[in-house]
């Protein structure tokens, strides 16, 4: 028996990404949808690729997360989208409500820490989830019951990533990613990391040790090892032993930056680690899909002028699917 699907919707960084893909499209009133557009087709794509049984959608609130409060330059390097951006997301909410999604939000957290949350308690009822969105960061929760279909370019080609995929990218594993930005850092959320250590260094380090704790272990006994090394060579004339071990050493350079930047890294790992243990008043039962109000969905894709999103939405397979 196959497992049930579970669809949920990071949606600002649907918003985002449709918004940037897109030309400024207006309505009748002389709106801007582009990014109501935008994640309609990428919404409508993913139910009729997944047919879920369960479907949510997940968004930022205003204002400082805890992030935020730990670390006040958090994404203080990223520039404000327009309003003309944000006029859009009341607008989205409009349309999940009319094919009755449920939205779920919490203030003082980002939307990755609901989605992961959600997904989390869904995990221990046997369903896979499925997670749409337009941002990496999000695949440090990539399980065995747990896969992400995100944008590779623009906004209609998609990637399944799982386990697998995410190896193929990174070389590393899904719990990997983590300590991977905490190393190498993230310019888009202000995410220090350890300067001078880019991805390739910080992949190397990862896949030789595993993970940060490890990296930091390794340089903290690296001099010591190195030494009984070296004298147990010189001892026994042993100079493969030598040769053996240097391939595992950190190169100098690295490890004074490992060093003076410690705190900074471990810092940047809580930054980018997504939390999975938000008090969410979640309810599987309530994100049960069972159709939608296909009456309002038709009238306010005239309303809006998505002639195309309509027609895609009479298709035999999306109307099996909406109409269940």
């Amino acid at each position: 028996m196959d497992k049930k699907k579970f669809l949920i919707i990071d949606a600002n960084a649907l918003v985002h990404r449709a918004y940037h893909a897109l030309p400024p499209l207006t309505n009748k009133k002389g709106e801007v949808v582009n990014a109501v557009y935008g994640f309609l087709l990428m919404f409508l794509k993913a139910t009729q690729e997944f047919e879920p049984n369960y479907i949510a959608a997940c968004f930022d609130m205003p204002g400082p997360t805890f992030r935020h409060k730990e670390y006040k330059e958090y994404k203080a390097t990223r520039v404000k989208a327009p309003d003309e951006l944000y006029e859009q997301i009341p607008k989205i909410k409009k349309f999940l409500d009319a094919f009755n999604v449920s939205i779920f939000e919490k203030q003082g957290f980002e939307a990755d820490d609901v989605i992961a949350s959600i997904a989390d308690r869904t995990e221990k009822k046997g369903i896979n989830t499925i997670i749409l969105t337009g941002d990496l960061d999000i695949l440090q929760l990539v399980d065995q019951d747990t896969n992400v279909y995100a944008m590779r370019k623009g906004i209609k080609d998609m990637v399944l990533y799982n386990k697998s995929r995410v190896l193929e990218k990174y070389g590393l594993s899904p719990a990997q990613i983590v300590d991977l930005k905490a190393l190498m850092g993230d310019s888009s959320d202000n995410i220090p990391g350890v300067p001078g250590i880019g991805i390739k260094t910080a992949s190397e380090l990862l896949q030789q040790f595993g993970t940060l704790d490890n990296v930091y272990k390794e340089v903290s006994n690296e001099e010591n090892k190195t030494s009984f090394v070296s004298a147990l060579a010189h001892k026994s004339k042993q100079t493969s032993l030598v040769n053996l071990t240097r391939s595992f050493e950190i190169k100098p350079r690295i490890k004074k930056l490992l060093l003076e930047y410690r705190k900074q890294a471990f810092l940047s790992k809580r930054l980018a680690q997504i939390k999975k243990d938000v008090v969410v008043d979640f309810d599987l039962g309530n994100c049960e899909y069972k159709g939608y109000n296909k009456k309002e969905v038709l009238k306010m894709f005239q309303e809006y002028g998505f002639k195309s999103l309509a027609e895609r939405l009479n298709t035999k397979k999306q109307n099996v699917l909406f109409g269940r």
